[in-house]
C-alpha cells in the first residue's frame, strides 16, 4: 500500500500511452499518470525526506495538510478563548471597535470566575461618569514636554511591516491624537507622510543616525530629532520577545529601499548587535540620554527594556541617584510581547513577564524618590480597556500596543510575519500583497479602535470611582488564588514606600534589598 499510488500511476501511464491513438482523452490521462510517476520515482530515490522515500507521492499529502493545519485550526477547531497568542474573542473585539460596532456580550460572562488567577477590578458604591476620555500624561520638562496619550502604537519598523501599514498607523495616530513609535528601523517616508506624532526609537544598529561603521552619528541624529513630528526619543536596550538578541530583519525583506534607509547591504539578513556601542555602564547610559536630550533641543528621552537581571536596573537607579540625571520615561516591555521573527527559545524562556517587570521598575523609582520625574510605559500583549487599567494599577502611566493595531487594519494572525508572505499585506514588502491595505480606510479603523478602547477604559475607572487611570493603584485589583482565597494585588506584589531605598529601610521587595548595596553606577555587574 505504501507504493500503491506509484504503482497505479505507472500502470495508468502505460495504458494511457498504449490507447492514445484511440482517444485523445486517454492520452491526457496517460500524461497525468506519467507526471505522477516521475514525482513518485523522484520521491523514492531522494534522500532528504524519509517519509517520501517510504511513501512516494502519498507522503506529500502529509506536507499539504501540515501546511494548512494553522488555517484549519483557526477556522474550525480553535475555541473563542484559546490564546494562540491572541484568542478569537480578542481579535473579534478589536475588529468590532475598529468599525465602531456594538461590543456588548449577551447572556453572561464566559470567564471561569472561581478558577485561580481570575482577576477583577473593585467597583465603587459611588461611581462617576468620566466625560473626558482623552487621558494625557505629561512627559519631560519645559517647552518640549509631551502630552502623551494613555494608549499609543508600539514600535513598528518599515521593513518589518509594509509601507501601507506604516501609513495607516501614522495617519490613524494623527486622526486620534496619539503617538506612533517608529521601531528601530529608522524614520521612513511612510512614518512622515501623514504628520502623526512620532516616538523615534534608536536601537543598537543606530538606523537613521549611524556612521558607515555603525556607530552613533550626533549630526545625523540632531537633524532628524529636530523634526517637529518627532515628539520623544526612545533608546531601545532590549525587546521583550527577544531580550539580549538584536532586532532581526531577514534577507527577503531587506530590499534596496530598506537598505538605503538603514544604510546596510540589500538582501542580506539585518541583525542588530545585541548591545549598544554608545555606552558600557549605567552612568554612560545616563550621559548618552543627556546628550540626546541636548542634541534634540530638550525633547523627552527615555529607554526601552525587558527586565532581566534585577541588579542591572538597580545599577541604573544608583547612577540616577548619584548624577541626578534621569530618563524622562522608561518603556517596560514584557516577555509576552510580539515580534516579526525571533528564536523559539527567546520567545518562550527569556525575559521577565510584563506585570512583574512593571511592579519592579515602579518600586525602584519610588524607592529612590524619582517616580514623579520618570514615567513608565508598558507594552506586551495588552489589548482591552481592562488590560490598560490593570497595568496602570500595577504602576504604568501609559501603554503601547502593536499587534492589536495590526488586527485593526486586518491582521488575521496567520503568523507569516517572517517570510514576506503575509496574506493581509501588513508584514510584507511585496507590493501586490501590500496593495490590499487601503490607507484612508484602515487609518480610520486605527483611530476608532484607540478611541473606543479609551472609552471602555473610562467606563472601568468610572465605576471604580476615579476620573483618570493615574489614580489606579494595586488596591483596586483583586486576584483569585484558590477556590476560597482572594488577594489584593497590593498583597501579592511587594510595595515600596517613597524614598525607602535612600532612607536605608527595608523595602519589602527582596530583589531591591538583596542587591542595592552590591551595585555601582559604573558597572552592570554586581559586586560579589
Amino acid at each position: 500500500m505504501r507504493f500503491g499510488l506509484l504503482f497505479f500511476s505507472i500502470i495508468g501511464a502505460g495504458i494511457g500511452f498504449y490507447l492514445a491513438e484511440q482517444h485523445w482523452g486517454v492520452l491526457g490521462f496517460g500524461i497525468i499518470c506519467f507526471i505522477v510517476t516521475l514525482v513518485g520515482l523522484y520521491d523514492f530515490f531522494q534522500i532528504r525526506s524519509p517519509v517520501l522515500r517510504n511513501y512516494p507521492v502519498t507522503g506529500r499529502l502529509r506536507f499539504l495538510l501540515q501546511e494548512i493545519r494553522p488555517q484549519i485550526r483557526q477556522y474550525f477547531i480553535e475555541g473563542d478563548d484559546d490564546e494562540v497568542p491572541f484568542s478569537k474573542a480578542q481579535r473579534a473585539l478589536v475588529a468590532q471597535r475598529s468599525l465602531a460596532m456594538d461590543t456588548a456580550i449577551p447572556f453572561g460572562s464566559l470567564e471561569h470566575m472561581y478558577e485561580p488567577d481570575h482577576v477583577w477590578i473593585n467597583h465603587s458604591m459611588a461611581p462617576i461618569e468620566v466625560s473626558d476620555t482623552d487621558f494625557r500624561i505629561t512627559v519631560g520638562q519645559g517647552q518640549h514636554s509631551y502630552r502623551c496619550s494613555v494608549m499609543n502604537i508600539s514600535g513598528t519598523s518599515y521593513g518589518a511591516v509594509s509601507g501601507q501599514a506604516i501609513e495607516s498607523f501614522n495617519r490613524g495616530a494623527a486622526l486620534g491624537g496619539f503617538a506612533h513609535n517608529t521601531g528601530e528601523g529608522g524614520l521612513s517616508q511612510f512614518h512622515r507622510s501623514h504628520k502623526g506624532d512620532l516616538i523615534w526609537q534608536i536601537g543598537t544598529g543606530h538606523f537613521g543616525c549611524r556612521t558607515k561603521d555603525g556607530l552613533f552619528d550626533p549630526i545625523a541624529f540632531q537633524e532628524t530629532a529636530s523634526d517637529p513630528q518627532v515628539k520623544m526619543i526612545e533608546i531601545k536596550l532590549s525587546q521583550g520577545a527577544k531580550p539580549g538578541h538584536g532586532g532581526m530583519l531577514l534577507a527577503p525583506k531587506v530590499t534596496p529601499e530598506i537598505a538605503k534607509i538603514r544604510q546596510i547591504a540589500p538582501y542580506e539578513d539585518c541583525v542588530s548587535p545585541p548591545f549598544h556601542s554608545s555606552f558600557k555602564n549605567p552612568m554612560e547610559l545616563l550621559t548618552f540620554i543627556e546628550e540626546l536630550r541636548n542634541l534634540s533641543g530638550g525633547k523627552p528621552v527615555g529607554f526601552k527594556l525587558c527586565v532581566g537581571h534585577p541588579w542591572e536596573i538597580l545599577a541604573v537607579a544608583k547612577a540616577m541617584v548619584e548624577s541626578d540625571v534621569v530618563p524622562d520615561f522608561i518603556t517596560v516591555d514584557g516577555a509576552e510581547g510580539g515580534t516579526g521573527a525571533a528564536p523559539a527559545e527567546f520567545l518562550d524562556h527569556v525575559g521577565c513577564p510584563l506585570k512583574d517587570a512593571v511592579v519592579y521598575v515602579d518600586n525602584i523609582l519610588k524607592g529612590i524618590g524619582k517616580r514623579d520625574r520618570v514615567k513608565i510605559a508598558a507594552s506586551g500583549k495588552l489589548l482591552t480597556g481592562f488590560d490598560i487599567a490593570r497595568i496602570c494599577a500595577l504602576g504604568a502611566d501609559w501603554v503601547n500596543m502593536a499587534r492589536p493595531f495590526m488586527f485593526s487594519i486586518g491582521c488575521i494572525q496567520a503568523r507569516s510575519c517572517h517570510n514576506g508572505k503575509c496574506p493581509t499585506g501588513i508584514t510584507t514588502l511585496d507590493p501586490l500583497r501590500a496593495r490590499a491595505i487601503n490607507v484612508p480606510k484602515q487609518s480610520e479603523a486605527v483611530a476608532a479602535f484607540q478611541k473606543h478602547t479609551r472609552h471602555a477604559l473610562a467606563e472601568l475607572i468610572g465605576v471604580a470611582g476615579l476620573d483618570h487611570p493615574s489614580k489606579l493603584n494595586r488596591r483596586h485589583l483583586v486576584r483569585r488564588i484558590g477556590q476560597a482565597e482572594v488577594l489584593l494585588a497590593d498583597q501579592i506584589w511587594p510595595r515600596v514606600d517613597e524614598g525607602a531605598i535612600l532612607a536605608g529601610t527595608t523595602t519589602s521587595d527582596p530583589r531591591i534589598d538583596n542587591y542595592w548595596h552590591r551595585v555601582t553606577s559604573t558597572s552592570f555587574h554586581p559586586i560579589n
